[in-house]
C-alpha cells in the first residue's frame, strides 16, 4: 500500500506541480485542499499519512491553525512556504513540524524532506512511547550505565539534561546540542559517547569554525593523492577516522552550504565521498553543536532546512549558568580542587564574601568564564583560602588607558596589548562566533600567527599579572 499525502495549497500551479512530483515518486495524493475547512474534511474522509501545507491559505484560518489539528490527530506535516517573516516562522516552529520546504523547491528537495519527515516522525513516536511509559519500565530498558561525573550540578535543568543523555546515548539518533558559548557542549557530547555502545571506538572532535575554508571538504571527507595541487599523499577524513564511533561537530552553523549537502548525504545514506575518490560506507554516530539560532540561519538561507530537521531529532539545550545559580558553588569548588592540584597548592576553600560574589555574578561567559576565573584566582592566591577573585583582570578589555599605561608604546606593544585585551574579554577563545578573530575581524590563521610572533600565551600573561 502506497503512502497517501494531502496537499494544502491555495495556488493551483504550485499545488499541481507538487502533485506531479509526488505521483512520479510513487506517492498516492489525496484531493488538493485550498483552505483549512476543506483540508479537515479531506482528512476525515481520506485519512492521509502525511500533510504538506502552506501557511497562508484561502479564508481566515492558516496552515498553522491546521497544524494544531493534525498534531492532535497524530498526523505528521511539513510546511511549504515562501514566507521568511520571523514572527510567522516562530509561530510555525511552535507547532513542531516535521519539516519545512522553502519555495521555490526542486523535486529532489521535496523527496529528501519527505524522507526526513518520516524519520523524524518515527523518532518522535518512539520518544512519546518512552515518555508515556512508567518510569521503572523506562529505566529497565536503559542498560546500567556509569555515573556521569563530568557534568556537575544539582539544578532541575542539569538533572533533566543528564536523564536525556542517558536515554539518547543508547540509540544511534543524531543529537543537536544547543547552548551559549561556555556552557559545556563538548562535555555533553563526550558523555553521550562514553555512555553509548560505541564508547570503546573513536570519538573525533571537530571545530567547524576553525577549519580552513579551502580545506573543509578535505578535512571532513578526506582526499586522494593527486586530487588537487599540494595533495602529495592520501588523507583520511574526520568521518572515516570516526568510523564505528562518534563524530562531534562543534559550531555546525559555520559549515558552507556545499559542505552541508555532503554532510546531509552522510546522515541519510551513511556514506562519504573523498575529494578525488570513490563513495564508501561509514558507520558513524553524529553529535553536532551550535550557539547559533539555526531557525534564523535557515530563514536567511545560510543553513539547509533539510539538514536542520535531520539533525534536530533529539535536541539538548544547555541552560546558561545564570539560570542555575544553585550549581555555581559546586562548580567553583570542583574547579578549585582541580586547579589547586595542578598548581601544587593547598587551597581548599573560598572566603564567604568570595562565595557571595560568585553567586551574584551574571556569568555571561558561563562555565568557561567561571573556570578561567578560578584558575586565575588559584594562580594568584598566597594562602589556603581564596580571598579575592581579581575581577579587575576581566575589566581591562574595557579600559582604554590606565595609570600604568601612560608611557608611549610602540606599534608592536600596542598590537600585543590590544590582542591580549580582546582575548581576555572573550575568555581566550580564538575561533568561532564571539571569538577574538571575529572581534578583530581577521582570519583565524592570521591571528594565530600574530599571537605566536608576539609571544602571547595565557600562562605568561597570568604570571606577569601576579608579578613573577
Amino acid at each position: 500500500m502506497s503512502t497517501r499525502l494531502l496537499i494544502v495549497e491555495d495556488q493551483f500551479i504550485e499545488a499541481n506541480n507538487l502533485k506531479l512530483i509526488l505521483k512520479s515518486a510513487g506517492y498516492e495524493v489525496c484531493s488538493i485542499a485550498r483552505s483549512v475547512p476543506i483540508a479537515i474534511s479531506i482528512v476525515e474522509k481520506e485519512r492521509p499519512d502525511l500533510v504538506l501545507l502552506d501557511i497562508f491559505l484561502q479564508g481566515d484560518l492558516t496552515g498553522i491553525d491546521l497544524a494544531k489539528t493534525l498534531e492532535n490527530r497524530n498526523i505528521p506535516f511539513v510546511y511549504i512556504s515562501a514566507n521568511s517573516n520571523k514572527e510567522v516562522l516562530d509561530a510555525a516552529k511552535a507547532t513542531q513540524p516535521y519539516g519545512f520546504l522553502v519555495k521555490p523547491f526542486r523535486k529532489k528537495d521535496v523527496l529528501v524532506m519527505l524522507d526526513v519527515a518520516w524519520y523524524l516522525y518515527q523518532q518522535r513516536q518512539e520518544k512519546k512511547r518512552m515518555d508515556s511509559a512508567e518510569p521503572d519500565m523506562v529505566l529497565k530498558q536503559i542498560p546500567k550505565q556509569e555515573e556521569i561525573t563530568t557534568i556537575i550540578g544539582d539544578s532541575a535543568g542539569i538533572k533533566e539534561l543528564l536523564k536525556n543523555i542517558r536515554i539518547v546515548s543508547q540509540s544511534n539518533t543524531s543529537v543537536l546540542i544547543l547552548g551559549e558559548n561556555g556552557t559545556g557542549k563538548e562535555l555533553v557530547a563526550k558523555a553521550i559517547h562514553e555512555n553509548s555502545a560505541r564508547k570503546h571506538k573513536p570519538l573525533v572532535v571537530v571545530n567547524c569554525a576553525a577549519l580552513p575554508a579551502n580545506l573543509i571538504e578535505s578535512e571532513l571527507f578526506g582526499h586522494e593523492k593527486g586530487a588537487f595541487t599540494g595533495a602529495t599523499s592520501k588523507r583520511i577524513g574526520k568521518f572515516e577516522q570516526a568510523n564505528e564511533g562518534t563524530i562531534f561537530l562543534d559550531e555546525i552553523g559555520e559549515l558552507p552550504m556545499d559542505v552541508q549537502a555532503k554532510f546531509l548525504r552522510v546522515l541519510q545514506e551513511k556514506e562519504i565521498e573523498s575529494v578525488g575518490g570513490e563513495t564508501r560506507k561509514v558507520n558513524v554516530r553524529v553529535v553536532a553543536a551550535t550557539n547559533r539560532n539555526l531557525e534564523e540561519e535557515v530563514a536567511s538561507n545560510n543553513f539547509r532546512v533539510d539538514l536542520y530537521y535531520r539533525l534536530n531529532v533529539f535536541p539538548l539545550e544547555l541552560p546558561p549558568l545564570r539560570e542555575r545559580k544553585e550549581d555555581i558553588l559546586p562548580l567553583a569548588h570542583h574547579f578549585l580542587k582541580l586547579h589547586a592540584a595542578a598548581q601544587g597548592k593547598l587551597i581548599s576553600r573560598f572566603a564567604p564574601r568570595v562565595e557571595d560574589a560568585l553567586v551574584q555574578h551574571n556569568w555571561p561567559g558561563n562555565v568557561r568564564e567561571l573556570q578561567n576565573l578560578i584558575e586565575r584566582a588559584v594562580l594568584l592566591a598566597e594562602g589556603s583560602q581564596i580571598e579575592s577573585l581579581h575581577w579587575q583582570v576581566a575589566q581591562k578589555a574595557k579600559t582604554s588607558v590606565s595609570a600604568a599605561q601612560t608611557k608611549i608604546k610602540t606599534m608592536t606593544e600596542n598590537e600585543r596589548s590590544h590582542i591580549i585585551s580582546v582575548l581576555e574579554s572573550c575568555n581566550w577563545k580564538i575561533a568561532g562566533r564571539g571569538g577574538a578573530a571575529e572581534i578583530l575581524d581577521v582570519n583565524v590563521s592570521t591571528l594565530n600567527s600574530r599571537i605566536k610572533k608576539l609571544g602571547i600565551s595565557k600562562e605568561i600573561v597570568l604570571r606577569r599579572e601576579k608579578g613573577e
